[in-house]
């Protein structure tokens, strides 16, 4: 992410890098074929970016942040208000016996869920993000529909390869603007 909070912004990167290694390990519930490398790739990219970018934010822990701003219960509000959803579709899924919508459904929350947080962090790309990943969660949706493998496979690939092109830009201006601070 984008932000004038070096802190916040180191801490995205390696957040995302993270979140590159779980929706790609997730994807791999049920790889398409000849997929499974690049999967296991593209998590240790992503890996990598987290251990990166984490020595970063833990050498900067107390400069500035844009939760200093007071409003960090907005963050902490739309993470339960995630968690409540994922849990609640999860159950309504397994009732009706949908259970290769999980990957989906969670994909989709996931996603929603960084609207929000344009406000908590002072950065838009927050908002870009969202829209970029639901856009296409929804695009897929009549593929999946039709398709017998699990939602998995397209949609936490698609998050995967959404956080990583994220983390990569946000990590590029990070570096442009403040080298690698130690």
């Amino acid at each position: 992410m984008i932000t004038e909070f070096m802190r916040d912004q180191a801490f995205a990167i390696s957040l995302f890098g993270l979140m590159v290694a779980v929706w790609f390990g997730m994807a791999q519930e049920d790889p398409g074929p000849k997929s499974r490398l690049r999967l296991w790739v593209g998590s240790a990219i992503g890996l990598i970016i987290a251990a990166a970018f984490g020595v970063i934010v833990g050498r900067n822990w107390n400069t500035p942040s844009a939760l200093d701003n007071g409003v960090w219960w907005v963050f902490g509000a739309t993470f339960i208000v995630m968690s409540l959803f994922i849990g609640g579709g999860a159950i309504f899924l397994k009732i009706r016996k949908r259970y290769r919508w999980f990957g989906w459904w969670i994909a989709l929350c996931v996603a929603v869920h960084f609207a929000p947080l344009v406000w908590v962090f002072e950065d838009w790309t927050y908002l870009v993000l969202s829209v970029v990943q639901v856009a296409g969660l929804v695009l897929m949706f009549p593929r999946l529909k039709r398709a017998e493998y699990e939602t998995s496979r397209l949609a936490c690939s698609w998050l995967g390869v959404t956080f990583l092109a994220c983390s990569a830009v946000s990590a590029i201006v990070f570096l442009i603007r403040y080298g690698y601070p130690y």
